[in-house]
């Protein structure tokens, strides 16, 4: 191609003078060797022979000049060869990650801009990302994604498909090179014509595929209400449940309600409890889509053909001097059998245990004892009567742990136990921490913290000791303390 400076080179007159008398000359020296060999016998047949002679020399730097002029240039040193038949490589331009200004998934990406290779992407180490972007709902979307991800040597190992109004929600679960930042795969993706695009990351559980998960989630739920929430929360990601009773503690009407087929709002998705009230369920960073939706309804409708059920499984332990005592999981069912217990406790033991007025604790029961706001745990002696509860309670995206131990057992274990057994049923639910509120002078609560033998942090709020622990560091113990779900079913 001719460039424009050279297009607009001026025109000089000195070289129209030198072209000028060069013809003239040529004129001159032609007229003379024609007069010279004209008046020669063998005249006419020399004019001839010099004009073949001069169409062959003519026509042979033709034919050279053209040969030569359309030969490829010679490959540099490093430089690959071109092949004539070998399509050419798209080559993706990475641009601003502003959505508005990404380019057109189908146009072919400008050249000279290929992504540079990442440092130490040739060390063999991998990360898995989980990402989700929005694009087009237009032919060529996903293969513009596709190609940066290859360009990157990233390899895709699920892809689910979210249609929505408007574009398609896809959702990727990536092994890429260790060394690549995620903001570099997010502006390469924008670049690419994806938007909102969010990314985490993985680890081996993202490996199950969507339909294995979800039909496992079901089984869960299927055993145990206390499931629900932790499936929804499973299945949906990093999110924050609120499970909203229709009555309150104090028995006043909350007005919670939803629709039977349930509400969503962008971040926001509100369903009906099967046991009454609302499930509220927030992700402010990453909107619900359609197909989420119908998926958190499919698991509240099976909760709800199901009804109220509890795995009832037994473990029969023997305290140090000799007493036999069961823990077994407890519901609503045990409601009668926990107030009978409240009567024989002392008015420091409920008021360490509830922080607030002793008449108000049998009112508490019936919400703690619920399968949905989190699990309950009983001990029961060899004659039936129930004289220790713990609670593992879903609070949001927290968990809180608390123990209640009727006043004429405690001192032997029996706290420590049940602390031990929540925290397990706390790890097998996928919490990072729990934390217990209690008070500085309740010693035994705060022995039984320390014998989790986890790190521990320490808070005072308001004259209230706050002990959080975290999980990341559970110790493995050779005594069963949680069963998986369908384990539990068979005890």
């Amino acid at each position: 191609m001719t460039s424009a400076k050279s297009a607009r080179r001026p025109h000089h007159w000195r070289r129209d003078l030198i072209e000028l008398a060069a013809l003239f000359t040529a004129v001159a020296v032609a007229d003379a060797i024609a007069n010279l060999i004209g008046h020669q016998p063998e005249g006419p047949y020399l004019l001839i022979a010099s004009a073949l002679a001069l169409t062959a020399t003519a026509a042979f730097h033709t034919w050279w000049a053209r040969r030569h002029s359309h030969a490829p240039p010679p490959e540099s040193e490093g430089a690959p060869a071109l092949d004539a038949s070998a399509a050419p490589q798209p080559r993706t331009a990475v641009a601003s990650p502003d959505p508005g200004h990404a380019p057109d998934p189908g146009q072919a990406p400008a050249h000279g801009h290929a992504p540079h290779p990442v440092p130490g992407s040739d060390s063999g180490e991998t990360a898995l990302w989980r990402m989700r972007t929005t694009v087009r709902d237009a032919p060529g979307s996903l293969a513009a994604l596709c190609n940066v991800l290859a360009q990157y040597r990233i390899d895709i190992l699920t892809l689910q498909t979210h249609p929505l109004a408007q574009g398609t929600v896809d959702e990727f679960l990536l092994r890429a090179p260790a060394a690549l930042p995620a903001s570099r795969l997010t502006r390469a993706i924008s670049a690419a014509g994806g938007s909102s695009t969010w990314i985490e990351r993985a680890d081996a559980h993202d490996l199950v595929d969507a339909p294995t998960r979800v039909l496992g989630l079901a089984t869960r739920t299927a055993l145990d209400a206390a499931e629900l929430p932790l499936a929804l929360r499973q299945l949906l990601g990093r999110c924050t449940i609120h499970s909203l009773p229709a009555v309150s503690v104090t028995g006043r009407a909350t007005g919670e309600t939803a629709p039977v087929e349930g509400v969503l709002e962008e971040t926001v998705m509100r369903l009906r409890d099967p046991s009454g009230g609302v499930i509220t369920v927030e992700r402010p960073y990453l909107p619900f889509t359609p197909t989420e939706f119908a998926r958190a309804r499919a698991l509240v409708e099976l909760d709800a053909r199901l009804g109220p059920r509890v795995p009832r499984s037994e473990h029969v332990l023997t305290l140090p001097e000799g007493n036999a005592i069961t823990v077994r999981r407890a519901d609503r069912a045990d409601l009668e059998a926990a107030r009978a217990m409240h009567d024989r406790c002392s008015e420091q033991t409920l008021r360490l245990r509830y922080h607030g007025p002793v008449r108000d604790a049998d009112r508490y029961l019936d919400h703690l004892l619920s399968p949905r706001f989190g699990r309950t745990l009983a001990v029961q002696t060899a004659s039936g009567r129930l004289v220790a509860l713990g609670h593992l309670l879903w609070d949001g995206d927290e968990t809180e742990v608390a123990l209640l131990v009727e006043d004429d057992w405690q001192r032997r274990g029996i706290g420590s136990e049940l602390l031990a057994r929540l925290v397990a049923l706390a790890v097998e639910a996928g919490c990072e921490s729990v934390y217990a509120v209690t008070q500085a002078s309740n010693t035994g609560m705060v022995a039984a913290m320390r014998a989790l033998s986890l790190p521990l942090d320490y808070q005072i709020e308001e004259g209230t000791l706050v002990i959080t622990a975290r999980l990341s560091a559970t110790p493995e113990r050779s005594l069963p303390l949680a069963l998986p779900p369908h384990e539990q079913a068979r005890h």
